[in-house]
């Protein structure tokens, strides 16, 4: 099979094109004939070694893709064979991710894939859903589980609603009940944002977005899902209601986090950090049933119709798609897998 590994870490041009042996499941494992693989920022810091040393001789990148179950191994269920699927953290504690025709994963970490949903969709799905499902799922005074009327009366604030967390932020709100607010950068990205399902977007650049916000929601936001906390915690208390939640994913732009401690005492205010990878088997487990119910009700379509543009490439060039995110491509970036 072809495939896309690295051995050593370092810059895009660490990634090859390889020939490998296809893999076998082995016990409670599925085998998935990749269509798509999805790209999110954790595969190129990996790579990078930005997120620590590599832990295996040779890596194949990428934790997220769609595809079909292929094969089997002892203990799975015969009725799998054959289905479509999304996957998620496939290279998470393993060497083989969905940069690849095929992968091996364990079985609860292929999702099915309704017939209605395409590979693009499905692709999309994994880091980005399952985060935005636990920015959503983790407020003291919120549900930990997902449906529609799940946040009826709640307000989310999606900083960053043009990002592929913020995307689906808006998508899982807006499909659970919430009034959902959306913090841009400028009118290409409100867009998007809109398109995604946002009721009200804004642009933090200009004008009084605190008072913008307060005048859309004079109680204040119930849930933030927060993509660069350094830039924007000054502005997410300020538009917080009491006993509201800050979900933090990451902290785009470096920017020291200077926390008013007073401030958020006074408000009771959480303050939420958010990485799949240690979130918990019960919650990533949770988060998956809950997305998948989302699918199904077609709450999480992708394309720039719906706010989130797609930007391809194929096998041989996921270098290109490394660099494409690693420098900040607005939507999401699918690498092609040939069958």
């Amino acid at each position: 099979m072809k495939a896309i590994t690295y051995r050593d870490n370092g810059g895009p041009d660490v990634l090859q094109l390889v020939d490998r042996d296809v893999p076998v499941p082995g016990s409670g494992e599925v085998r998935v004939r990749v269509a798509v693989s999805g790209v999110n920022p954790t595969d190129w810091q990996a790579r990078s070694r930005a997120t620590g040393p590599k832990a295996f001789p040779e890596v194949t990148p990428h934790l997220d893709g769609a595809g079909v179950i292929d094969a089997l191994g002892e203990g799975v269920d015969q009725r799998r064979l054959g289905e479509r699927v999304w996957l998620f953290l496939a290279a998470a504690g393993r060497p083989t991710g969905t940069a690849a025709e095929f992968t091996v994963v364990p079985a609860e970490q292929a999702v099915p894939l309704p017939d209605e949903a395409g590979f693009d969709v499905g692709a999309s799905l994994g880091v980005p859903a399952l985060t935005a499902h636990r920015a959503l799922t983790v407020a003291e005074d919120g549900p930990r589980r997902l449906r529609p009327g799940a946040l009826d009366g709640r307000v989310v604030l999606a900083a960053g609603g043009a990002g592929a967390v913020g995307h689906a932020v808006i998508q899982l709100a807006r499909w659970a009940g919430a009034t959902v607010i959306s913090t841009v950068s400028g009118p290409e990205k409100a867009r998007l944002a809109t398109a995604a399902g946002a009721h009200h977007v804004i642009n933090y650049r200009e004008g009084d977005p605190a008072a913008e916000i307060r005048e859309i929601v004079p109680d204040g936001v119930d849930i933030v899902a927060e993509v660069a906390l350094g830039a924007n915690l000054a502005l997410d208390l300020a538009v917080l209601r009491t006993r509201g939640t800050v979900s933090t994913y990451a902290n785009d732009g470096g920017k020291p986090v200077e926390l008013a401690v007073p401030q958020s005492m006074v408000l009771n205010a959480r303050l939420q950090f958010l990485v799949l990878y240690t979130a918990g088997s019960e919650a990533r487990a949770a988060a998956a049933e809950d997305v998948a119910a989302a699918v199904r009700d077609g709450a999480l379509p992708v394309g720039e119709e719906h706010g989130l543009p797609l930007v391809r490439f194929p096998l041989g060039r996921t270098a290109d798609a490394h660099r494409a995110v690693e420098s900040g491509t607005v939507g999401k970036v699918l690498v092609d897998v040939t069958w």
